[in-house]
């Protein structure tokens, strides 16, 4: 059961994060606009999330979902950028 919320805690961690980051940090980068950006993000945060797992409680799924996670953040970032859904930039009556 552990094992699970931690999974689902990186997973959820790793999208958001990266989502946000993309948004307010990367939208004047236009590499951000790359098919291949999701990807290479994605690989990276697996890497990085990859010395967690020697741990005795964690092992190499939850680094996979957080890759997953931070992958699918940023395509959510860079097309958020692009539709300009960005909920601060609306005008409230």
């Amino acid at each position: 059961m552990l094992q699970l919320l931690l999974t689902v805690a990186a997973g959820l961690g790793g999208y958001l994060i990266s989502r946000n980051f993309v948004r307010n940090r990367l939208r004047f980068v236009d590499a951000v606009h790359r098919a291949w950006f999701p990807l290479v993000a994605g690989v990276l945060g697996f890497l990085l999330a990859w010395p967690l797992s020697l741990l005795p409680l964690v092992s190499a799924g939850p680094a996979a979902i957080f890759g997953l996670g931070v992958g699918l953040g940023s395509a959510t970032g860079a097309r958020m950028v692009r539709r300009a859904d960005d909920p601060r930039r609306r005008l409230v009556p």
